[in-house]
């Protein structure tokens, strides 16, 4: 059996050292990017690799290209393939950030095509309320060949730019409702959303013990949120990418497959001042 969306910590605990399942520690702060390597160095999990979110799962920045661009495919296969992922591998991802984080790797892989990806439910504080230890032992894995398929579909600037105020499609921004309404921005240089967005909190997908919520509770609220508008015709976008993998992951465990991602979100967007904005 394979988990495509997420993994509690008792099933996650029973696989520990499976050569089929691969875990990752993501921890990431935006406002100290060298808390995850530290944090993982005072303790993962066991078996654990490190992946960091600027410089494994995102590209180079350019200033016009959102603070979190995608990463090359093929570099990103590379250093997957070199911890020990491959064709059926399953793989888990977890964070300490109620899974802003793990989403954007589940999203990746999905990407890449490898649909074998579970978010760790709760994150390292479900492992540990659930007992689980945590090691700093470096972990090993035979290297192994990961091939990149057709996954997961995005859509860019000019697409979306194209489908404003047009029926049809639904652009959902997962930042806090502040800083979609143009406040208390601190991270962007410019306040606002794209016209036409929707808000949808990333962390209204969870409960309040950081696990998310159960899937007909999901299906309901995201019901409501879509007001009918197909799964294939939704587009999330965040800051820059990564918490928007949050409601894909959410739509998902909701039943609706489908929806696509715009990996530039608010920051490539408001770096062009051409580009129209709302507040």
């Amino acid at each position: 059996m394979s988990f495509t969306t997420l993994v509690d910590a008792p099933t996650l605990a029973r696989h520990l050292g499976d050569p089929t399942w691969r875990v990752f520690d993501v921890r990431h702060q935006l406002a100290d990017v060298a808390y995850g390597e530290r944090a993982y160095a005072a303790g993962h999990l066991p078996g654990a690799f490190f992946l960091h979110c600027d410089r494994d799962l995102s590209g180079p920045a350019t200033g016009r290209n959102g603070r979190h661009p995608l990463p090359d495919p093929a570099v990103l296969a590379a250093r997957l393939g070199a911890c020990g992922v491959g064709p059926g591998t399953q793989v888990v991802a977890y964070d300490d950030a109620q899974g802003m984080i793990a989403g954007r790797l589940w999203w990746l892989l999905r990407w890449l095509g490898h649909t074998p990806v579970a978010v760790l439910d709760g994150g390292l504080g479900a492992w540990q309320e659930a007992g689980g230890a945590l090691s700093t032992e470096p972990p090993q894995a035979a290297a192994a060949a990961f091939a990149v398929a057709p996954g997961a579909a995005t859509v860019d600037a000019v697409t979306v730019q194209a489908r404003i105020g047009k029926p049809g499609t639904l652009l959902v921004d997962a930042r806090s409702p502040d800083r979609f309404r143009g406040e208390n921005e601190t991270i962007d240089p410019v306040g606002g959303h794209i016209p036409g967005a929707v808000n949808r909190f990333f962390r209204d997908n969870l409960q309040a013990d950081g696990r998310f919520k159960p899937a007909a509770a999901l299906r309901q609220e995201w019901a409501a949120r879509l007001a009918e508008v197909p799964a294939s015709q939704v587009v999330h976008q965040c800051g820059s990418g990564v918490s928007a993998c949050h409601n894909l992951l959410a739509m998902e465990i909701a039943g609706f497959s489908g929806s696509r991602l715009y990996p530039g979100s608010w920051s490539e967007w408001c770096a062009d001042p051409a580009r129209p904005t709302a507040r």
